[in-house]
């Protein structure tokens, strides 16, 4: 009788260490199990995140904007310029609405920026973007510079723009690309939204790129 009692609860120790074994495995594989499909994310990430060199840019502060505003936080990042008569205000009124739903998500706002950079720093002084950028988001940042400058930053997006021949004096537009860039927080370019814009994908893509980075 003894020895049926002590194969007894030698059974159930294996069995009790066994439950806890696969519990513990299932915690360890969590993340892996519920990080989405890279495939879902196709034509938004970059095949490879390309991390961004130096540049001395000027904020709608007058303060130096250079590559070290990046760390630490995910930058939603557009090229544009303040007389652009219709992708600027449709851009920056769809992230001001990505931000509003990562905000109502639990999203630490603390810790996500839109910069807004001019491709036409000739009217688009700091003074003319602080006041451009408070029509969609007070936490918005524009941003200008020397041409030369934003030429080069510009070029590690891969983005490009045209300024058209003047209509009138002063009266001109900007070709440009109409794409939102992302941005993490060590600093490396890791995909871009390309209109039209959905404020409701946007967010989510945002979301599980983030889950995976």
């Amino acid at each position: 009788m003894p020895a049926k009692k002590s194969v007894s609860s030698g059974a159930v120790v294996v069995l009790v260490v066994s439950f806890f074994a696969g519990i513990a495995l299932y915690l360890i594989n969590w993340p892996a199990l519920h990080k989405p499909d890279v495939e879902e994310l196709q034509g938004v990430l970059r095949p490879e995140a390309r991390e961004l060199g130096a540049f001395a840019l000027v904020d709608q502060n007058g303060q130096a904007f250079e590559l070290d505003r990046f760390a630490g936080s995910w930058s939603f990042v557009f090229f544009g310029y303040t007389f652009c008569p219709d992708i600027c205000p449709t851009a920056l009124t769809t992230l001001g609405t990505v931000f509003n739903q990562l905000e109502k998500q639990g999203e630490p706002m603390g810790s996500l920026n839109t910069f807004f950079v001019s491709v036409d720093p000739q009217r688009d002084t700091p003074e003319v973007l602080r006041g451009y950028m408070r029509y969609f988001n007070r936490a918005f940042t524009g941003i200008t510079g020397e041409k030369g400058q934003i030429d080069g930053f510009a070029r590690q997006f891969g983005a490009g723009y045209f300024i058209e021949p003047e209509s009138g004096p002063g009266e001109y537009l900007v070709s440009h690309t109409s794409s939102i860039f992302l941005v993490d927080p060590k600093k490396r370019l890791l995909a871009q939204f390309s209109p039209p814009y959905s404020a409701e994908t946007i967010a989510e893509q945002f979301r599980k790129i983030k889950s995976l980075y």
